[in-house]
């Protein structure tokens, strides 16, 4: 099957699978216009041709006749718009010269298609297993007064509803330019009737769904913290107004970036939307000297004609099978414990033990250790840098616990802080300059940290060189790798004034290589991102690291909008959930182990407790639910999800896992408030097959028709708040 194809008359290039197609075009044989993204169509006729017509104050490029007015770069629809020859909209692309100006033309130049999808240097991004399986479009922009080239990529999957993207900058100049901007994606979009969904957020309040109309001027969601963050993840919906989960167009989007991102939504004076993500401008420059070149990250817009449901199923399968990467990437993930909220920093070893002992009477498979097991480390203050294990707590060292963990046939996790570092740390001790600081000034403390210059390579070494003698030597089969606080004064030592404005992704490249190099060397640990909980949950992160902790936040009803809201972009396989005690210590509400425990399942599940502290009916219910997620794992971790009740929008949540053939699904219910008289509810499910015959928790038989249009009451009545059901669906053959 041909992927992508080039008409030469009528200077049209078609990229299309089965499911959809992007149409490029090329106006005045140098402006690169974009003309089409949606369902897929087999033969283009040029109905989507910009219609020429005169518009007041539009100015006309140079080289278009005086005479003729009705073509502006101010109302075109393009595909990498830079700024200063007429369009005055935001661009894509500002480069900086020798003699101050920022105004560049890029024209066309060629192109190239490519089998299969080429990797690209230095940073995470989809791929293929086969070059059958994609093909990547490479369409060349030059500037030819500056002597750079803009290289734009464009990849297509054969059987996946999505357009990868990325830009590569080349200066063949003779003299140095400094990129202020350079944007991974860019894409306008004629007048239509559009909303915006995004998922902003807080610490302990992660990606919430927020949905408005988007009008004139310009939105733009970002995050100047060093990181994704939990504060703005990099990712937008654009959907049409009655576009619901199940039902209408959506277009996703998302940046494979782990760093400051900008997300830019601007409607232009004829209703136009711009569409635009890559780094974050704001605090970049980078020099890019004779004969060097720069890389984008990837970026990934999907396309669903099948509601928010269907762009998300689209984006979680293309995530898990082609982003991330390794032996646990669709690997069944164990039920784990952690003792962080069961211990803190107050543990020695006979306590650990008695966690893990307790754990493995329960059917638990990892344990792993949170912090305070390296350096002086019995409160946040002190030990950050020093990676050597503390004998004082552990008597026989990790080794010893690690031994104990595995003769009760548990694995054995540990948690780490690469990036960040102590005042009262060896480390800073004898490296002040390691950390991150603007001479002259103060360094700012979060959690009674600095953070480290990842983007110095020495730096990393280090680091490196503590973690890799404890891998070494322990056996390790976990590693949850966090980081506790977002970057300030963010200045180099060891980098000149001219490269100041490098830093930013400069940490994050060198984050990448370290995470390369130990998640490849150490392949048989799984490893787990953490980011004071959900604070980079981003598909950059996914690449090396298969699943992420959500959020520090473990309340059930918390929980159902995090992980709702998660959802919109990751699959479930990616998302930690665990059941932690009550009164939860983060909200002090009180609510039953039954809602924990099916939260906790519609994720990568697990316990975060102590577990002695339960009672004989708690630690029975604990059996059962391990026993559960057991039997039903592959489907609740790789299953396809529906959402079909949002926590935004009323008092109930539900969502539901089916298998490949539809032969298994399990539904969960959630309801928060009790209601006064409240009515009997109905919920239908979806993903069914509606010709074959399922039993409903073994229990009444229906069609699946029925169960998809008719639906089920909620029953027995929910009494009280905080509840929930849980509805296992087996095919009857």
């Amino acid at each position: 099957m041909t992927l992508i194809t080039f008409d030469e008359n009528k200077q049209i290039f078609h990229l299309s699978n089965a499911s959809i197609s992007y149409l490029i075009g090329i106006e005045k044989e140098a402006y690169l216009s974009h003309l089409y993204f949606g369902k897929a169509i087999k033969t283009y006729h040029d109905g989507r041709k910009y219609p020429a017509i005169n518009r007041s104050f539009s100015p006309n490029p140079d080289g278009i006749p005086l005479k003729t007015r009705d073509f502006s770069l101010d109302t075109i629809l393009q595909e990498m718009p830079s700024y200063g020859h007429g369009d005055f909209r935001n661009p894509a692309v500002q480069i900086k010269q020798v003699n101050g100006s920022s105004i560049t033309e890029f024209v066309y130049d060629s192109y190239e298609i490519i089998f299969g999808k080429p990797e690209l240097d230095g940073l995470p991004a989809t791929y293929v297993e086969d070059k059958k399986e994609a093909e990547t479009l490479v369409i060349t922009l030059v500037d030819k007064l500056l002597g750079l080239k803009l290289k734009l990529s464009y990849t297509i999957y054969a059987n996946r509803d999505v357009i990868a993207r990325n830009a590569l900058l080349e200066n063949n100049g003779v003299v140095p330019v400094v990129i202020e901007k350079l944007a991974s994606l860019s894409v306008d979009l004629p007048a239509q009737d559009l909303e915006l969904i995004s998922l902003p957020g807080r610490h302990i309040k992660e990606r919430e769904i927020e949905r408005q109309p988007i009008q004139r001027g310009t939105r733009i969601i970002d995050s100047k913290r060093g990181t994704s963050s939990h504060q703005a993840n990099p990712f937008i919906a654009l959907v049409a107004p009655k576009t619901d989960e199940l039902t209408g167009i959506a277009i996703g989007l998302t940046l494979v970036y782990s760093g400051n991102h900008e997300m830019l939504i601007e409607q232009d004076q004829f209703s136009q939307t711009r569409v635009m993500a890559g780094i974050n401008p704001f605090g970049f420059e980078w020099e890019l000297g004779s004969n060097a070149c720069f890389q984008s990250p990837e970026a990934l817009l999907v396309y669903s004609d099948q509601g928010i449901n269907g762009m998300s199923q689209t984006f979680h399968d293309l995530l898990q099978t082609r982003l991330a990467r390794g032996r646990y990437r669709q690997a069944e993930r164990p039920i784990l414990i952690n003792n962080w909220e069961a211990t803190y920093f107050d543990f020695d070893a006979d306590k650990i033990k008695s966690i893990v002992d307790s754990a493995a009477d329960l059917g638990i498979e990892l344990f792993v250790l949170d912090d305070g097991w390296f350096g002086k480390r019995d409160e946040d203050t002190s030990g950050l840098g020093d990676w050597i294990e503390n004998t004082e707590k552990l008597k026989d060292g990790l080794q010893g616990i690690a031994d104990y963990v595995h003769q009760k046939n548990m694995s054995f996790g540990l948690w780490f802080e690469p990036e960040m570092v102590n005042a009262d740390s060896d480390l800073f001790r004898e490296h002040p300059d390691y950390a991150l600081q603007t001479p002259g000034r103060g360094m700012s403390t979060s959690r009674d940290q600095y953070v480290l210059d990842f983007s110095r390579q020495e730096v990393r070494a280090e680091i490196t060189k503590q973690m890799r003698a404890i891998l070494d030597t322990i056996d390790i089969d976990y590693i949850k790798w966090d980081m506790n606080r977002h970057l300030t004064e963010v200045h180099s030592s060891t980098a000149g004034a001219a490269h100041q404005g490098e830093i930013f992704h400069r940490y994050v490249l060198g984050l990448y290589e370290m995470l390369e190099e130990l998640t490849t060397e150490y392949d048989h640990i799984l490893w787990e991102g953490c980011s004071g909980g959900g604070g980079r949950f981003d598909a950059g992160f996914l690449h090396y690291m298969p699943q992420s902790w959500t959020s520090d936040n473990t309340d059930a009803i918390e929980r159902l909008d995090i992980q709702y809201g998660t959802s919109l972009l990751y699959p479930i396989s990616s998302m930690g959930a665990h059941v932690s005690a009550v009164p939860n210590h983060q909200t002090y509400r009180e609510t039953g182990l039954e809602i924990r425990g099916d939260v906790a399942m519609s994720g990568i599940f697990g316990y975060e407790l102590n577990l002695q502290d339960m009672s004989q009916t708690e630690k029975t219910v604990v059996l059962e639910q391990v026993a559960f997620y057991k039997i039903h794992r592959k489907l609740l971790q790789y299953g396809k999800f529906y959402r079909l009740l949002s926590p935004f929008e009323s008092n109930q949540t539900a969502w539901i896992f089916v298998n490949d053939d539809q032969s298994q699904a399990i539904g969960f219910y959630f309801r928060k408030y009790a209601e006064s008289a409240g009515p009997l509810r109905v919920i239908k499910f979806t993903g069914l097959a509606p010709d074959k015959t399922y039993q409903v928790n073994d229990d009444a038989i229906y069609g699946g028709d029925e169960l998809m249009s008719i639906g089920l009451y909620i029953y027995p009545f929910l009494e009280g708040d905080y509840q929930s059901r849980k509805f296992v669906i087996n095919e009857v053959k």
